[in-house]
């Protein structure tokens, strides 16, 4: 490093030339174009939509540093002319249509008016321009200046012997004007024709770090766009698998002649996909090209002592205004209000349209209108909705996430009155799902908490979802802001600041959405709870966590409890352990010892074991290397231990690339189901989203039958209910019944209609962000994702016929969209692409229970559903014309029954059998 320090301070010859420079007394002049094309991310240039921008510049020197000949004030003019790239059709708007016509003179004058850059050493130091100036021609004007910043190949070969004794001899170049440099790529035992350095260089774009790549009379300028660094901000969707992928490239090409631009040819990419589907992307293009024309006499260089002296003396209205790009907000003309919007789209929100794909498509629409629109304005849609279509208007204002919204939607709702209880959770719900929560909705929840909550549903469900916001603030870095801290410190305290058992499941399901590894403790203290629900949640908890942060001393707790060291557990509780023992990295001994219990178990638990080992061996997950090296002992792997009957099962199948979903069953001895569980995953880059968990349990049922209970289990409340884990939420339980009146009662009274545990509109995906352009063209996108649910689940049991069937219902209706709009004032072109689709799934068990082994067949349905994909091409210009075109492909998935084992099958038929 000393040696290398020696080197820039050693003396260097300041004649050779660091950028380009200008003579005195000169006109230089160039031909300019620029311009913007917008596609799908596969589409190719000639379904482009976009424009062009070309210009004659002309650029003269005002003023030179005497003491550094790189250090240049230079005045630039250009005239201006604008024409479509999109195919020519009937409706080309701008046909026939002049820069005047199209800018109107203000904005053209503005346009065609001098500025002035600062360039030293090749880069912009200043950008001078008019204040007044609107921000789009002050950055179109910006792009021009970038395009000129350019680091030639120039400075000393320097040789270096490493101080590794390897023998490599390297030789690099050492620019002595490049003090925000660094090499950036080396090339040992060649002479040296090129080289390349990475700096931190300002320009249009923001703070970018940039490689130049230079070889005799090229120079090659790549900018590192993940770097860039610029004051408008977005937002995106927590989850990697509902979220937007980016891949971004900008490639600038000089040619020099003498040190001096002969031309330059700049190419920006942007492609922007969701991951739900690739297919559904957008490509945004910006190209810039820059050619010398020719030389005429030019004006004198002005004498002055620095540049701004010689600035205020040229003219005293320019102003240094930098050269990174300047927000631009960009204002609706003709747009509608949001009561405008409501009124024109109300119906869509009626219940019995959310299983269709309008139905989330108006939701997000009603979003973006929520996010343009006043607090006054959304409480006076609030108080204007119909009774049916309130929740779903709860759900668009709390999705919306505006200062606006959470304060209308708070001062609209009344936590104190129980009958709100509806429209409360689905606030709260929303809050959960919440694609980009601030501190302050936190903040809200929590003082909702402390303050007079009217319904003890309300109340669960505002602890529990507060675990869920803190989970993805610490996942944005807000791990230690004051009310994270405060939530954190209340929720893990909680389980020890109760004895009501209510209170307790409360405090834990909120630590298990939260994630938190300091939550671990506790849950390895209330998975061995007297109490099988905390033992349940504790488990379902644990398997959650990454498994580097389970520790030897949970997998010793989790094992005694499979094993039974201590006590006896509840079936269900000991499944639950070892869900957790497989998918926590077990080792051999683990492993072996879990294969030698599969004999020993009660029947159902047996088969339940055997088929969730086989499942691993199957589907090849995680375990199964181990499983396989421990099952070469023929003590833990025989056929008496893997042939034992039973109803209980266990099954995962992957249904496409992204997806895999899993159904666990286990019933009691005597034949009633005890727990099943349903998951539905999704994958995308290495990211997994648990999409849905329904789990229904039901105990203390033998009664009914006159069955004896199972070992552990003989004083077991009668009790059966269902909870949902979606899109990585837990969501508070729902109670079927609860002590055996209630559970005659119930049974008399069954109707066989599902009982709902979520329905609603949920914001799943939520990227916005502004694409600030080489060119000083900005790209606004906007990527989202719409979901109409409806989740329900019931269970009926009938004693003369000794039946008993479980089902979970899902319907509902997603619809994608992404856009990317480019507006420069004077025209507008966009594109959008997406896709929709409405679909059902229904998870039935049946189980006779008259004979032993019990029949039971499971069946998991989807019916046929359309899926439809979308691409919208859209010009307008200030005068009111505009021009639509659009296209479409739409087709039917056949319905299926999802397949599961063969056993199951072979059940299925006896079941359904009409002479069995």
């Amino acid at each position: 490093p000393l040696l290398l320090c020696g080197l820039f301070l050693c003396g260097c010859d300041t004649n050779v030339a660091a950028g380009p420079r200008l003579d005195n007394h000169q006109l230089y002049k160039f031909s300019y174009r620029t311009e913007v094309l917008l596609d799908r991310a596969g589409g190719s240039k000639t379904s482009s939509a976009g424009y062009r921008i070309t210009s004659d510049v002309s650029a003269h020197l005002v003023w030179r540093d005497p003491g550094n000949k790189d250090d240049q004030l230079i005045q630039l003019m250009s005239d201006v002319g604008v024409e479509s790239l999109a195919p020519r059709s009937k409706r080309d708007l701008l046909k026939g249509s002049t820069a005047e016509s199209l800018m109107g003179k203000g904005p053209l004058g503005a346009l065609t008016r001098p500025y002035m850059i600062h360039l030293r050493n090749g880069k912009v130091k200043a950008f001078y321009s008019y204040r007044e100036e609107p921000a789009t021609i002050k950055n179109l004007k910006r792009g021009l200046a970038s395009l000129l910043q350019v680091q030639l190949n120039t400075g000393k070969v320097i040789e270096v012997s490493p101080q590794q004794g390897n023998g490599v001899r390297f030789k690099f170049i050492l620019t002595p004007f490049l003090s925000p440099c660094k090499v950036f790529m080396l090339y040992p035992n060649q002479n040296i024709t090129k080289m390349m350095v990475c700096c931190r260089q300002n320009d249009v774009s923001g703070r970018c770090t940039v490689q130049y790549r230079a070889t005799n009379g090229q120079v090659t300028r790549t900018k590192l766009l993940e770097t860039c660094q610029t004051s408008e901000t977005g937002f995106t969707t927590h989850s990697q698998v509902l979220g937007v992928s980016k891949k971004a490239s900008s490639v600038t090409s000089f040619t020099l002649s003498d040190g001096f631009i002969e031309s330059a040819e700049a190419e920006e990419v942007h492609i922007l996909t969701a991951n739900s589907r690739r297919s559904a992307g957008v490509k945004v293009v910006s190209r810039q090209s820059l050619k010398f024309v020719g030389r005429a006499a030019g004006p004198l260089e002005v004498p002055g002592k620095d540049v701004a002296s010689v600035v205020a003396s040229v003219d005293a209205k320019l102003a240094a205004v930098g050269v990174m790009a300047e927000q631009v907000k960009s204002q609706c003309k003709g747009c509608p209000t949001l009561v405008e919007h409501w009124q024109a789209n109300k119906d869509q929100f009626e219940p019995e349209r959310l299983s269709k794909a309008m139905a989330p498509r108006s939701f997000l629409a009603f979003i973006q209108s929520i996010r343009k629109a006043t607090e006054k304005e959304i409480l006076s849609v609030l108080k204007s909705a119909s009774k049916t279509a309130l929740p779903q208007v709860v759900d668009a204002v709390t999705s919306a996430q505006t200062p606006a919204s959470l304060d209308a939607i708070l001062s609209f709702l009344n936590f104190t009155d129980a009958k709100g209880l509806v429209l409360q959770e689905r606030f709260l719900y929303a809050c959960g799902f919440a694609s980009h929560p601030n501190e302050k909705m936190l903040q809200s929840l929590l003082d909702i908490s402390r303050g007079k909550i009217g319904s003890s549903e309300i109340k669960e469900s505002v602890v529990i979802i507060m675990g869920a916001l803190v989970n993805k603030l610490c996942l944005k870095g807000g791990c230690d802001s004051p009310t994270v801290v405060q939530v954190k410190k209340m929720i893990l305290e909680g389980p020890e600041s109760t004895e009501v058992e209510a209170e307790i499941q409360m405090f834990l399901l909120s630590l298990k959405n939260s994630l938190l590894p300091e939550a671990i403790p506790i849950f390895t203290k209330y998975a061995e709870s007297e109490v099988g629900a905390f033992c349940t949640i504790a488990l379902s908890a644990l398997q959650r966590y990454d498994t580097k942060l389970i520790t030897e001393e949970v997998k010793s707790m989790v094992n005694r409890i499979y094993h039974q060291n201590r006590r006896i557990y509840e079936k269900n509780v000991r499944s639950a352990a070892a869900d957790v023992i497989l998918s926590s990295n077990p080792s051999y001994e683990h492993v072996k010892n879990l294969l030698l219990s599969i004999g020993n178990l009660p029947h159902e638990m047996n088969k339940y074991m055997v088929s969730k080992i086989q499942d691993i061996l199957r589907f090849e997950l995680p375990a199964s290397k181990v499983v396989r090296h421990a099952m070469k002992d023929m003590v833990s792997h025989n056929y008496d231990r893997f042939a034992k009957v039973g109803s209980s099962s266990a099954y995962s199948e992957t249904a496409d690339v992204s997806s895999t979903y899993s159904l666990d069953i286990l019933y009691s001895g005597s034949g009633i189901m005890r727990r099943s569980n349903m998951n539905i995953y999704g994958a995308s880059s290495g990211a997994t989203l648990h999409g849905l968990q329904v789990a229904i349990e039901a105990q203390g049922l033998e009664t009914l039958i006159a069955a004896t209970p199972d070992e552990g289990e003989q004083d077991l409340e009668s009790y059966a209910g269902m909870s949902a884990l979606l899109f990585d939420v837990q969501l508070r339980p729902v109670t079927f019944f609860k002590g055996y009146s209630d559970l005659m009662s119930k049974i008399f009274s069954m109707s066989g209609e599902p009982v709902n545990v979520v329905k609603g509109l949920i914001l799943l995906t939520d990227h916005s962000e502004v694409i600030q352009l080489q060119s000083g063209v900005k790209a606004s996108a906007e990527f989202q994702g719409g979901l109409a649910i409806d989740i329900s689940g019931g269970m009926e049991i009938s004693l003369w016929y000794r039946e008993s069937k479980t089902s979970v219902n899902n319907r509902g209706a997603l619809v994608v969209t992404g856009n990317v709009t480019v507006d420069m004032d004077f025209v507008r072109t966009g594109m959008e692409v997406s896709f929709e689709t409405e679909a059902s799934l229904d998870f039935i068990t049946t189980v006779q229970f008259s004979n032993y082994p019990f029949l039971v067949c499971i069946q998991m349905d989807k019916t046929t559903f359309p899926f439809s994909e979308y691409l919208t091409k859209y010009e307008s210009l200030p005068s009111g014309k505009s021009s639509v075109s659009s296209k479409g492909r739409k087709q039917l998935v056949p319905g299926s029954e999802f397949p599961l084992h063969q056993e199951n099958s072979n059940m299925c038929k006896k079941v359904f059998d009409s002479d069995w």
